[in-house]
């Protein structure tokens, strides 16, 4: 017998409007707004929504159209994800790092409907408008009063106050697009990765699953939610109705003070930020005992730092590898000392496979690049045909990243294909040199890369952070590595002792900044 579906239900919007009829005085978000923090319910963040959705519907926002937001964490930007999701329109997040150049150009391939930003940020959006950026868009801007706008831009305020908190009547289907999250890599231009309602619905569901979460649950987000790691939290805490919290900013004593006070059960971290609370002055293992999951993803978590996070906190670490392109595994708590040195299993309803160049799937053992396919997977890059056959090549996301897979199937990274440094016709992995230099008592953070060498063509280099107070030299550690890598082959050329590293707004250690002065014939000079 045929079953049809009246209608569908894959929608995210339906969201918010359930938990507003099921549990409507259950609190529902905390999060910034302006200098104060608000706390709204399911009821209010409900009619808060609509309202936002029904302003965006009368500058013409509608279905299939794109919003983009440049704004840090806000409850103005939550409001935005929801609304759109309501509307039938791509939520289109970017980051409040672009400079104008690099936000004229996204958006301009993502030619949205309305643009939604802050004050704080103008000098960067008036020259992207000169640079021809948002030509025919709606510019907003979430400060300033009801009545006063610069030229040019609207106020969210008096939009938002003189909408109406009803629901908008628009039908959405679980293929219209929801997210087109940009990525830049390292080369080239960015690519819009799209998320449709049924991905969401997958990461809300089998996430959700994955990190034990229920609608008791409390979710801390101390980093920019403009980033998808962020969405790994986000929608299963949506969907069951969960506490959402969100920090402004990332700010460790901050963070351990939240978990505190708000009994926070899970957050999701990434490698520095874990590093950042465990070396924090006000931490202390019983302040954080509410946490149930503490989950790692971003970039490998280094062996030192995961064995001190699991000896003081135990029993609540998961990590999570993957890519926004839409595939993951995941390292269960159950398993993080057992199998610390993987990066776990795919979740239901994925497959992994490792690949040799000629495309054929190696073995057990076996080292080649990482492919899967799962329902997260997207369904490619926004108006980029090429860029998605590349990558969805033979109906599997090429990930570009190293691995191998154990006897058990838990997969095992090796490091990124495009790291990979070539010394002499060898290949050496930086992840593996980075875990020598993280055991080293006086080192915070490490990045090791490959710089160019005369005789090597290439050779490793390490750039690291030191802990307060240390006072080894850049000559000493570089012999300490060097008596402690594994092949000769790892050696360092030498050690870069900096004040910090360049991250993205993830909190990603970018690799391709500090390489990027060697290649340029500058970096004696560092």
């Amino acid at each position: 017998m045929e079953t049809r579906i009246a209608h569908d239900c894959l929608a995210l919007g339906r969201l918010v409007a359930r938990h507003a009829r099921y549990r409507p005085n259950h609190t529902a978000v905390v999060a910034p707004a302006g200098p104060r923090e608000v706390r709204l319910d399911w009821r209010e963040f409900d009619a808060y929504v609509n309202r936002w959705a029904n302003a965006l519907a009368s500058l013409g926002v509608a279905r299939g159209d794109r919003v983009a937001t440049v704004l840090p964490n806000s409850i103005e930007l939550l409001a935005t994800y929801w609304a759109c999701f309501k509307l039938g329109a791509a939520a289109v997040p970017l980051s409040t790092l672009l400079n104008a150049s690099g936000l004229a150009s996204l958006l301009a391939d993502a030619a949205p409907r309305a643009i939604v930003s802050t004050g704080d940020l103008r000098a960067a959006l008036d020259e992207a408008r000169a640079l021809g950026a948002g030509a025919g868009s709606s510019w907003v801007l979430i400060d300033g009063s009801a009545d006063d706008a610069p030229a040019g831009y609207l106020p969210y305020s008096r939009l938002w106050m003189e909408a109406p908190d009803s629901p908008p009547a628009v039908e959405v289907s679980s293929g219209d697009l929801a997210t087109i999250m940009y990525t830049s890599g390292t080369t080239g231009l960015p690519k819009g990765i799209c998320h449709t309602h049924f991905i969401r619905a997958m990461y809300a569901a089998l996430l959700a699953s994955s990190w034990r979460m229920t609608p008791s649950s409390v979710v801390l987000h101390a980093g920019a939610i403009v980033f998808n790691g962020a969405m790994t939290t986000l929608f299963p805490a949506f969907m069951l109705g969960a506490t959402y919290v969100v920090h402004r900013a990332f700010d460790a004593e901050a963070f351990i003070e939240t978990v505190e006070r708000e009994r926070v059960t899970h957050t999701m971290v990434v490698p520095a930020q874990v590093i950042a609370i465990l070396d924090a002055r006000g931490f202390e293992p019983s302040r954080l005992t509410s946490l149930e999951c503490i989950l790692s993803l971003g970039a490998p978590l280094h062996g030192e730092t995961k064995d001190r996070l699991n000896a003081l906190l135990p029993g609540r670490f998961y990590e999570l590898y993957g890519l926004t392109e839409g595939f993951v595994t995941i390292l269960d708590r159950d398993d993080a000392v057992r199998k610390a040195g993987s990066v776990g299993v795919p979740p239901p309803f994925y497959e992994l496979r490792i690949e040799a160049p000629d495309g054929r799937e190696l073995r057990a053992g076996e080292v080649g690049e990482i492919v899967g396919r799962g329902p997260i997977t997207m369904p490619g890059y926004y108006r980029n045909d090429a860029k998605t056959a590349e990558a969805l090549s033979g109906g599997w996301l090429h990930t570009g990243d190293v691995g191998y897979v154990d006897d058990e199937g838990f997969l095992h990274l090796v490091d990124r294909m495009k790291d990979m440094i070539d010394s002499g016709g060898v290949k050496v992995y930086p992840k593996d040199i980075e875990e020598v230099v993280a055991r080293h008592p006086d080192v915070r953070e490490v990045a090791v890369f490959g710089v160019p060498h005369d005789r090597w063509g290439e050779t490793p280099v390490a750039a690291v952070v030191l802990r307060a107070g240390a006072a080894v030299d850049a000559c000493t550690l570089r012999d300490w590595i060097n008596a402690r890598v594994a092949a000769k082959y790892q050696r360092v050329d030498r050690v870069l002792v900096l004040d910090g590293f360049p991250r993205n707004a993830a909190g990603k250690t970018l690799k391709r900044e500090l390489r990027a002065p060697f290649w340029e014939g500058k970096g004696r000079a560092i």
